[in-house]
């Protein structure tokens, strides 16, 4: 095999792709169509509470069109991460939507399921041992950090998708991965090279979005060869440009050569990136340095429960006083609750026109606009408490008094009513290390789940 193609369908499952650009792919003959699930991206929540941040409709309906691809094409279709953030409770989910559609469609499958999940007792163990290292600016991890998290996964490599392509699977469903393995695994199941396999799928990962005009939920194709290979989108409004695909590379890196992943980094030093057509590109050079084996883990723990009020405001002397009016509302809530301890409860206004997206990393703090928009967030023990400190927050806010105030009718302006909504759990990450180990395959068992087909 001279190359290897692969199709990659939308930069997360459940974002969708042109039906059109999926055929044009399919009309190229890809030996893979693959996808992404999911990210840490979206935040803690979905890990600890153990939900999905994609539509199951949406979701149903990519997977849907993949599986029936792959069926009709004789080529295997590979899922990571799955229902986003790769837990039990989200393997469980994705599974259910391919039996459904397995039996809608009468289909037969041979499905490789690959939980990501990984035990308290093995972590506790591996922390005892010192194999448990802090990403860079985190902290170190401890016991109580492990107990804590309501689901814990390890991030898996490419080793489990080869095993599972190996053994013959028509579909592999695997629990958090290495965004880039559910692509690089049949490549190095056929013997190229590790280091463009996972340069390659390190940017078919987001489908399109390393075209211009990108976008999340299109298609790419990347065809790779034993010294090269090349990207190119499938939507004929879309193409590659050698910055555009070199600006991807760096997408959520800090070191423009050196990209870390399990079990060693891509060395991308002397990498080449060159117009193939007017609308490809061809990539050169990558190189994967190998380095002792370890697996990104993950956890989450219950934080709180949120109660939030959004409003706004554009009284001039009203924003010119923002941070006096916050720092009084703050007094407020202290004094008016003495017996709650400040360390239950987190009190939150953010202000957009002002630091709202950057907050304390913002440079320009001082609003600029003529409005301003205003997000009260309470965070405490319990639902009733939060409650209770952002209503209390918001009322205060309503009516406090500042100079040049002219009207006493109210400061802010509720584009809802109820204005505070409850927003549930709050979970926060309590496990975000890496952990040594020898074996880059024996921490995700594989299941081998047959689906019989229709039997008339």
């Amino acid at each position: 095999m001279d190359e290897i193609r692969v199709l990659s369908a939308t930069a997360i499952l459940g974002y969708g792709f042109p039906d059109a650009s999926f055929e044009a792919g399919l009309a190229r003959g890809p030996h893979l169509i693959a996808a992404d699930a999911g990210s840490c991206d979206p935040g803690p929540y979905y890990l600890g509470a153990g939900a999905s941040f994609t539509d199951r409709t949406a979701v149903t309906r990519d997977l849907e069109r993949m599986i029936r691809a792959g069926q009709r094409l004789g080529i295997p279709v590979v899922i990571g991460s799955a229902g986003g953030a790769g837990a039990a409770p989200h393997l469980a989910w994705l599974r259910g939507i391919v039996d459904e559609i397995a039996a809608g469609q009468g289909l037969r499958l041979r499905a490789a399921v690959i939980p990501a999940d990984i035990d308290r007792e093995t972590v506790l163990q591996a922390l005892r041992d010192g194999r448990i290292s802090a990403l860079p600016h985190g902290p170190q991890l401890t016991a109580e950090d492990i107990h804590a998290s309501t689901h814990l996964v390890a991030q898996m490599g490419t080793a489990p998708f080869v095993a599972a392509l190996r053994d013959g699977a028509d579909i592999v469903l695997a629990g958090r991965a290495y965004d880039p393995a559910v692509f690089a695994a049949l490549p190095l199941l056929h013997g190229f090279d590790e280091g463009l396999a996972l340069h390659m799928s390190k940017i078919l990962e987001c489908a399109a979005i390393a075209a211009v005009p990108g976008s999340g939920s299109d298609c790419m194709l990347g065809t790779l060869r034993r010294d090269h290979f090349v990207l190119e989108p499938l939507n004929p409004v879309r193409r590659c440009t050698p910055t555009s695909v070199a600006a991807h590379t760096l997408y959520e890196k800090s070191d423009p050569y050196h990209l870390p992943g399990p079990g060693g980094y891509l060395d991308l030093s002397d990498c080449v990136f060159t117009s193939e057509d007017e609308r490809g590109v061809r990539v050169s050079g990558s190189r994967h340095i190998a380095q002792p084996f370890a697996v990104k883990l993950e956890g989450a723990r219950l934080r709180g429960y949120r109660t939030v009020s959004v409003a706004g405001a554009r009284d001039p002397y009203f924003i010119r006083e923002i941070d006096t009016v916050i720092q009084g509302v703050r007094d407020r809530v202290a004094d008016n609750f003495p017996d709650i301890p400040p360390d239950s409860y987190e009190l939150l206004v953010r202000v957009y026109g002002a630091d709202g997206c950057m907050g304390p990393l913002e440079p320009s703090p001082r609003p600029a606009g003529h409005e301003v928009g205003i997000v009260i967030e309470a965070v405490a023990d319990s639902q009733d408490l939060a409650d209770t400190l952002c209503g209390f927050a918001r009322s205060t806010m309503l009516h406090f008094g500042y100079p040049g105030r002219l009207s006493t009718a109210g400061n802010l302006a509720f584009p809802y009513s109820p204005s505070d909504f409850h927003a549930g759990e709050v979970y926060e990450w309590s496990v975000h290390h890496l952990m040594a180990t020898d074996d880059p395959a024996a921490l995700f068992p594989i299941t081998f789940v047959d689906y019989p087909g229709d039997p008339s």
